[in-house]
């Protein structure tokens, strides 16, 4: 089992790629992916050669250091680009292009959700698949402030009001809950 971990298990990484359903040859983005890649690499190994995974953050910093890793391991299908989430149309991916989805702990900070979720649903292909990772609004000792933590119940009305389907909800571990919706 692989988790994201901030020293303590936090975030079950497999579990999140079985619920994901990705398979060889998807096009895939997380969007805030993060330095350390947590899910790129994994989901550049289940799309192999013939999937891309795009890597978008809006800090270079870290794009450098995905980047750089990509080389060092060898992986020829991660692109990273560099974004503004919050701004629809200012994602450099073709829209209607990406099978798969990932915000992982990255919703939580956006003031503007609503256009984050107008990207999102740009850039995702019909039938295509968005899966979000975010902290419980219950008590935990880390994490984001409890009035940034999104509540489901938001989630999904954002969802729906920008014409996503409900798919699944789970729980990824004790302090997160994922929330799958297809276009």
């Amino acid at each position: 089992m692989r988790y994201i971990t901030g020293g303590t298990n936090l975030i079950d990484i497999e579990l999140i790629l079985k619920k994901s359903k990705i398979a060889s040859g998807a096009t895939v983005a997380d969007l805030g992916c993060g330095s350390a890649g947590h899910l790129v690499f994994p989901i550049a190994s289940i799309v192999g050669i013939n999937g891309k995974v795009y890597a978008v953050d809006i800090l270079k910093n870290i794009l450098e250091t995905v980047n750089r890793k990509a080389k060092q391991e060898n992986f020829k299908n991660v692109k990273t680009v560099w974004s503004d989430i919050e701004v629809f149309g200012a994602t450099d991916i073709e829209q209607n292009s990406i099978d798969t989805i990932f915000v992982v702990n990255t919703f939580y900070i956006t003031k503007k959700k609503n256009e984050v979720m107008r990207e999102i649903v740009r850039l995702l292909k019909k039938s295509g698949r968005v899966v979000f990772v975010d902290w419980k609004n219950s008590f935990s000792p880390f994490g984001p402030p409890s009035e940034l933590r999104v509540s489901i119940d938001l989630l999904k009305d954002l969802a729906k009001n920008n014409g996503l389907k409900f798919d699944e909800e789970f729980f990824v571990g004790q302090y997160h809950y994922g929330l799958i919706f297809e276009k």
